[in-house]
C-alpha cells in the first residue's frame, strides 16, 4: 500500500512470454498489492509463464484489441477493490520500476491520474523509437494540446496510473477497443477536469517489445484527430458523443450487464475465462 491505497498492477499483454518475467520482477511487491495481467488470445506461453509466476491470469479466447484488454484489467482491477490502478506493459519497453512512482503521484491525492511520459529527457530516440513515431508523437501532442487546454508533453505513452474514481467514473465502455482507447481516455479526463501529472520514462524498442505498424500507426493518429476536434465540438455544444456521456451504463460496473442497445453490450464478456 502506498498512503492507505490498494495499488494493483495490470499487464495487458500480448505476445508477452518472453518479457513477462523479467517485467514483473522489477516490480515492487512491496508497495504494489496485486498485480492482475490479461492475455489477449496472443497465442504463445504468456498465460504458461503469468501463472508460473502465481499472476492472476484472464484470457480472452478470441483477440479483442487493445483497448478491450485494458476494459478487462481495469474491471478484474476494481473488482479487486483496488484504490490506484497502474497499467504496465509486460512487454518491457517501459521501465517497470518506475510503477510506484505513478501510483505515489495518485495515492497521495495530488493527481486524479499520470503518466510516464517518453519526451521529456528527450532520450525516445536514443531509446530505437523511430524516427517517423517520434515527429508525429510531437506533432500530434501539439495539436492535442491546443484542443484540450492541457500542456502534456505527450498523450500516447502507455505506462500509466489512475485513481479508482476515475475508472469507476469515465465512460470506459464507450471507447473503441483498439489503439485509440488510451487516447480517449486521456480527453474524456479532461472532460471530467480529472489532473493528470507526468514523469519521465525511458523507452526501449526492440523485436520483443510490442509495437504497431505504420499503417495502424496512421489510423491511430486519425484516430487522434477525430478525437481532440470531437472534444472541442462537445465542449462548445455543437455535438454530442457517447464518450463524453453520463450514462451508468457506459461505465465498467455495467460490463455483464444486459441493455437493450445492441452498441452498449461487450461481446468481449463471454470470451473472458480466468486462469
Amino acid at each position: 500500500m502506498i498512503n492507505g491505497k490498494k495499488i494493483v498492477v495490470v499487464l495487458p499483454a500480448y505476445r508477452a512470454a518472453k518479457t513477462l518475467k523479467k517485467t514483473y520482477e522489477l516490480l515492487d511487491h512491496t508497495l504494489i498489492d496485486d498485480v492482475v495481467l490479461v492475455d489477449d488470445a496472443g497465442g504463445d506461453e504468456t498465460v504458461k509463464t503469468a501463472k508460473g509466476l502465481g499472476i492472476d491470469t484472464y484470457r480472452h479466447d478470441n483477440n479483442l484489441g487493445y483497448g478491450a484488454n485494458q476494459k478487462t484489467c481495469y474491471r478484474e482491477a476494481l473488482r479487486r477493490e483496488a484504490d490506484v490502478v497502474v497499467m504496465v506493459h509486460p512487454d518491457y519497453q517501459y521501465d517497470p520500476r518506475l510503477a510506484v512512482a505513478l501510483a505515489s503521484m495518485v495515492a497521495s491525492e495530488v493527481y486524479d491520474g499520470a503518466i510516464a511520459s517518453r519526451m521529456v529527457t528527450g532520450t525516445a530516440l536514443r531509446g530505437g523509437m523511430p524516427l517517423y513515431k517520434f515527429m508525429a508523437n510531437k506533432a500530434l501532442t501539439l495539436f492535442q494540446n491546443l484542443m484540450l487546454g492541457r500542456s502534456l508533453t505527450e498523450y500516447h505513452t502507455g505506462y500509466r496510473a489512475f485513481s479508482k474514481e476515475v475508472l469507476q467514473r469515465l465512460p470506459l465502455l464507450a471507447n473503441s477497443d483498439d489503439f485509440i482507447f488510451d487516447n480517449q481516455m486521456l480527453t474524456q479526463m479532461t472532460a471530467c477536469q480529472y489532473q493528470v501529472g507526468e514523469i519521465s520514462c525511458p523507452t526501449k524498442y526492440f523485436p520483443e517489445a510490442s509495437s504497431i505498424n505504420l499503417y495502424r500507426s496512421i489510423r491511430y493518429g486519425f484516430g487522434v484527430l477525430g478525437t481532440s476536434l470531437l472534444y472541442r465540438m462537445w465542449r462548445w455544444k455543437i455535438l454530442s458523443s457517447r464518450i463524453f456521456s453520463d450514462s451508468p451504463t457506459l461505465r465498467l460496473s455495467s460490463y455483464y450487464q444486459d441493455s437493450n442497445d445492441e452498441d452498449l453490450r461487450l461481446e468481449s464478456a463471454a470470451n473472458i475465462k480466468s486462469e
